[in-house]
């Protein structure tokens, strides 16, 4: 147990408080303490039943049996690889801006679930976490099931097929990828690599709540190329210090 608890304990501080919700929510509608009916997304209950708890829960909650067992844990696997290997990686030392990507990814897809009549959002989030991953570390060859092999970028569309084969849908990892692709380029892509205004910025309240630490990697893995160029161009002097991915399995 001891060995338990101090893996727990080294993963970092805001995706261990997910994983242990996304394992929690599920558990507490498994075992009925609380009705799953009341954990779902259902825009009725939520805008005139003013059930305002519902988005909340319904990203942390997954109805674990015996058809969707394994795509769960396989979600909780990518939740726990993906959002450690950004938290510690590019967004290492700076956990206020980590939280506001997630808080504005969530935003993102609880609109979209109240509007499609979504009504569990853990894989979405999930997989714009993955996908914002894979952009930053688009270039670098990683390997899946199987012994393949392909560059970073194409991660969040195998995921998908995977996902597809083995749960019949696409719709959920599919906004996911279009969630975090709003991120990236609004985040990095159109300011950095096409030269426009940059519309996201973690608020202040964040980093006087999550300040962030010294000695932290302040980079976002690989720019976009124009950015690249850039660097070369000045001897190295871009505007960030892009960090280095990982590989699938390295711990």
């Amino acid at each position: 147990m001891s060995d338990i608890g101090d893996w727990f304990r080294s993963i970092p501080a805001i995706t261990r408080y997910w994983f242990a919700a996304s394992i929690a929510v599920p558990l507490v509608g498994k075992l009925g303490l609380i009705s799953p009916a009341y954990l779902f997304l259902w825009p009725e209950a939520f805008l005139y039943r003013f059930q305002i708890w519902r988005p909340i829960t319904a990203t942390f909650y997954f109805p674990v049996g015996p058809g969707t067992g394994f795509l769960y844990l396989v979600n909780l696997y990518f939740l726990y690889q993906y959002s450690t290997r950004l938290e510690t990686g590019a967004f290492d030392g700076r956990p206020a801006d980590y939280l506001f990507m997630l808080l504005f990814n969530w935003i993102c897809i609880v609109i979209t679930g109240l509007a499609m009549d979504m009504q569990l959002l853990m894989i979405p989030l999930i997989m714009s976490v993955l996908y914002v991953w894979a952009q930053l570390n688009r270039d670098m060859m990683v390997s899946f099931w199987f012994g393949t092999r392909f560059k970073a970028c194409y991660l969040p569309w195998v995921i998908l097929g995977f996902n597809y084969i083995i749960g019949g849908s696409v719709i959920n990892e599919l906004i996911g990828n279009l969630v975090g692709h709003l991120y990236f380029f609004l985040m990095f892509r159109y300011p950095m690599d096409l030269g426009g205004r940059n519309f996201l910025s973690t608020p202040q309240f964040l980093y006087r709540w999550l300040p962030s630490r010294r000695g932290g990697v302040s980079g976002f893995g690989v720019p976009p190329a124009s950015v690249r160029r850039a660097a070369d161009q000045n001897g190295g002097g871009g505007r960030h210090n892009w960090g280095q991915g990982f590989r699938l399995g390295d711990q």
